[in-house]
């Protein structure tokens, strides 16, 4: 995923928390929402790093080549100038682009059809 070309802000944004629970309800399970989309966010932004990362490694030990790697330079710039996770994972929940369910809800709600 190109997280590049999201919407999100770069910098810190204030937003106001009552659009936040328009959809839940309640704006702790809001944010424990965006926090579990913002961990697997940066999971997957590592993961591409790394793999990224992996194609230029080099395995001499040479003073001379660490200095002289600008690929590696050139896409950890490329990360660091990425929007942060969590700001990934709110845009992405304020769009509504965010999947999620409470299995506890689910479960209260087929016992109150059953009686």
């Amino acid at each position: 995923m190109d997280y590049k070309k999201s919407k999100a802000p770069v910098n810190t944004v204030t937003r106001n928390i009552m659009d936040l629970c328009d959809e839940t309800g309640n704006i702790y399970e809001s944010v424990a929402i965006i926090a579990k989309r913002a961990n697997q966010i940066s999971v997957q932004i590592k993961e591409d790093l790394s793999k990224k990362l992996a194609e230029f490694a080099s395995y001499n030990d040479s003073l001379e080549e660490v200095f002289e790697n600008r690929e590696q330079i050139e896409i950890s710039r490329y990360y660091e100038k990425l929007p942060k996770p969590t700001l990934l994972a709110t845009q992405e929940f304020v769009e509504g682009k965010v999947y999620w369910r409470d299995p506890q809800k689910e479960a209260a709600q087929a016992q109150l059809e059953e009686v």
